[in-house]
């Protein structure tokens, strides 16, 4: 266990894959705000120059090479195995931090043994006053497994106004520019790779959330996410990713009563969903959803061994940000736009 008196090792992991220009543009704010920090380039084997170009002009950077793409779960699991810290920062190399960006969420782990995971606040690069779709000013998800932010439900993008400006606790804290203690991480062996990308750090942290630990956003902590930058936001592949992450994570981390009632509902949410793409002109996205239902089915008897060794005792209703209600009907049909019209029906007191 760390020595609550002495300085934290902070390395700073950016998983890289065919990322040259985004680490042209912003491997050098991070190495000029992140003294003291080790920075770590983990290559998910490129085929650009990517390596080439951090040999020539940032010598000082570390790389890991891989010889596969592993996606974001498997080469941030292959990549840290590799790494000895205290704390793990897995940052996005779409990502621009700011002068300062470290110490708030340093200091908030420091002092508080039981925060295993942290974010900053994240912003929009392109439009620099909004909060950004990725992570928000912290992540949150409903009873029936579907995630939003504070600042960010669905397309609503809030303006930072510094309405959320507390560190407090959260459901989830984004992989874009996730501060997880490498014990913790190791503790949970990583993330699942069967996801490959898309909703693993939600995952991640509802596993932390059953160890009784907290995760919390430090949004005196702030920094810039591009976004979008390995799919673009319409696109089959990331439709059939998240759907089909989203059904292995509640069916892993939901008491076996309370899996058997989402999954009732969710069969007939994700069906509609599917629907909604056909009749809107979105074919492969419908194919994506029904292929998204077919391997969890598939798979279901392997998953569930996988299930039998993270369940915990805990139940959804205990567990610090889990909205009781849906954020779907409310967003869609009461009209419920922003996180601050969502008081009062949270599992703790959000």
């Amino acid at each position: 266990m760390h020595n609550q008196n002495s300085p934290l090792h902070v390395a700073i992991v950016i998983l890289n894959w065919n990322g040259l220009h985004f680490l042209k543009q912003f491997l050098p704010e991070v190495l000029l705000y992140s003294k003291g920090a080790e920075v770590i380039v983990a290559d998910n084997s490129s085929t650009d120059d990517s390596l080439l170009w951090i040999e020539e002009n940032h010598p000082e950077v570390r790389i890991i090479r891989m010889t596969t793409n592993n996606g974001f779960a498997g080469g941030y699991n292959k990549a840290l195995a590799l790494v000895q810290a205290d704390i793990y920062v897995l940052l996005n190399s779409d990502v621009l931090v700011t002068e300062g960006w470290i110490n708030p969420i340093i200091e908030l782990m420091r002092k508080d043994a039981t925060v295993a995971a942290c974010q900053p606040k994240m912003c929009s690069f392109s439009d620099r006053h909004l909060l950004e779709h990725a992570g928000g000013a912290g992540g949150f998800i409903d009873y029936l497994g579907y995630p939003f932010c504070r600042g960010r439900i669905y397309t609503t993008l809030e303006e930072d106004k510094g309405q959320y400006d507390d560190n407090r606790e959260i459901f989830w804290a984004t992989g874009a520019c996730l501060f997880i203690r490498a014990e913790i991480f190791h503790q949970c062996n990583g993330f699942d790779e069967d996801f490959f990308a898309h909703m693993e750090e939600i995952d991640l942290c509802w596993r932390i959330h059953h160890l009784g630990l907290k995760i919390m956003i430090a949004p005196d902590s702030k920094v810039y996410h591009v976004g979008g930058g390995t799919l673009p936001k319409s696109n089959p592949r990331k439709t059939y990713l998240n759907f089909r992450n989203n059904i292995l994570m509640i069916h892993k981390n939901l008491l076996p009563d309370e899996w058997i009632k989402v999954l009732i509902i969710r069969l007939l949410m994700d069906g509609l969903a599917g629907i909604k793409f056909l009749v809107t002109g979105h074919p492969a996205d419908c194919w994506s959803v029904v292929k998204a239902h077919l391997y969890f089915y598939k798979n279901y008897y392997r998953r569930k061994l996988i299930r039998k060794k993270v369940q915990s005792e805990i139940t959804y209703k205990t567990i610090p940000g889990i909205y009781q209600r849906s954020i779907v009907f409310d967003y869609y049909l009461s009209g419920k736009k922003y996180f601050t019209e969502l008081k009062g029906s949270f599992s703790t007191n959000s």
